[in-house]
C-alpha cells in the first residue's frame, strides 16, 4: 500500500511541476513579450495629432498580418490605435522619423 501511494503522489507533482512549467512562460512575458495576435481592433482616422505624446510602430509579423500604429496620448497616458492608411498619421510618422537622431 505505500508503494501505491507513493507512485499517486509522484504522478500528481508530476502533473503540478507540468502545468507551471507550461505557465511561466506566460507570465513572464505578460504584454511585454511576444503577442499570439493583433492589439488593433479599432483604428482612429480622425486627426488628433496634437494629443499624441508617444508612438509606437510594431510591423506585421507571424501573429498579426497588420502594421499596428499605437499612439500614447500625453494627457492621460491613454492607448489608442491608429489607422497606418490615414494621410495625417504618415505626415505624424515623418516627423517622428526626422526628429531620430542618425548615428
Amino acid at each position: 500500500m505505500p508503494i501505491f501511494s507513493f507512485r499517486a503522489d509522484m504522478s500528481i507533482i508530476t502533473i503540478v511541476a507540468l502545468l507551471v512549467f507550461l505557465m511561466i512562460p506566460e507570465g513572464i512575458l505578460g504584454d511585454h513579450g511576444l503577442n499570439q495576435r493583433c492589439r488593433c481592433i479599432n483604428k482612429e482616422k480622425q486627426p488628433i495629432g496634437r494629443y499624441i505624446g508617444k508612438v509606437e510602430v510594431h510591423l506585421a509579423s507571424s501573429h498579426c498580418k497588420d502594421i499596428e500604429i499605437i499612439a500614447t496620448l500625453k494627457k492621460n497616458g491613454q492607448k489608442i490605435c491608429l489607422d497606418p492608411d490615414a494621410p495625417w498619421i504618415k505626415k505624424v510618422l515623418q516627423r517622428k522619423q526626422a526628429q531620430r537622431p542618425t548615428p
